[in-house]
């Protein structure tokens, strides 16, 4: 891998994986085209690493939810008059809530490195969930908001996250689907979301680093992954704060739309043998 090709890969990662159009099987279809064989453990493990940059974003984006949320939940678990906090309950919800895709990606993590990574499931989950996002937008009644957010929510939509395992089904798009269905607003299933995939998405990137640092060294090199990360740092900042603003005006539908044609126009390459599933 060379630096274009890193910063290129940590600015698609950065800009979609916080939107509803799954970054892991955009990733998946950029490393296919750039010639990578998209399940060998180096490029699996880089794929996650990177990641890490776009969550430390949105720790920084967050920062002043944070240091509300994070206070309150330290305060209720040893004070039960602080129980009734509306930051203690999001900030326990929050917690059970990444515990699902924790215990399936561990029990799963071959099926998920190396099955899972063909273009056939990226192109049928781009398509598919899409049909789910759509109804969920359409049905949403967007009465409830983050104070209403309770463990069982959050037990739920964490749950649902554990699908986005599935390149092409989009973590972001399972949990704001998933929100949406419970009644909560658009504004506060996507900061939902983003509060999901801080424990997610930096465990996974630890434990890759951890694991696959001898294939990172071997492979990809870890130079041009820390570019990317830095990368997908940059571009996540701006990323997360443009999306809040656009989904508290506008419906999912341009995100459902895109799904939709970029799901087709794989399935076509893949079809005509334009290029292999791996």
């Amino acid at each position: 891998m060379n630096i274009f090709e890193a910063v290129l890969l940590g600015a698609v990662e950065g800009f979609t994986e916080f939107l509803p159009v799954s970054s892991t099987g955009h990733l998946t279809i950029l490393e296919k085209l750039l010639g990578y064989r998209i399940d060998d453990p180096a490029i699996t493990a880089f794929t996650v690493i990177i990641q890490s940059g776009a969550v430390l974003a949105t720790i920084i984006f967050l920062r002043k939810d944070i240091a509300r949320v994070v206070p309150a939940f330290l305060a209720g678990l040893f004070t039960k008059s602080k129980r009734d906090n509306p930051d203690f309950r999001f900030g326990w919800a929050v917690l059970l809530g990444a515990i699902p895709i924790v215990i399936v990606a561990l029990l799963f993590k071959d099926q998920i490195e190396t099955t899972l990574r063909s273009l056939w499931f990226v192109a049928g989950a781009l398509i598919l969930w899409s049909g789910v996002m759509a109804f969920a937008d359409h049905a949403a009644t967007q009465v409830r908001h983050q104070e209403d957010v309770t463990w069982k929510d959050s037990l739920i939509i964490g749950t649902v996250q554990c699908l986005a395992l599935i390149p092409g089904v989009s973590r972001s798009g399972a949990t704001m689907s998933a929100g949406l269905l419970r009644d909560f607003d658009r504004v506060t299933v996507t900061k939902l979301s983003f509060f999901l995939s801080i424990p997610a998405l930096l465990g996974a990137s630890v434990l890759q680093g951890y694991e696959e640092a001898g294939n990172i060294s071997a492979g990809v090199g870890w130079p041009n992954t820390l570019i990317a990360t830095l990368v997908s740092f940059v571009v996540a900042y701006f990323s997360v704060n443009w999306l809040l603003r656009f989904i508290s005006r506008h419906s999912y539908s341009i995100f459902i739309w895109y799904r939709v044609v970029l799901g087709l126009v794989l399935m076509g390459l893949l079809i005509t043998n334009t290029i292999e599933p791996k």
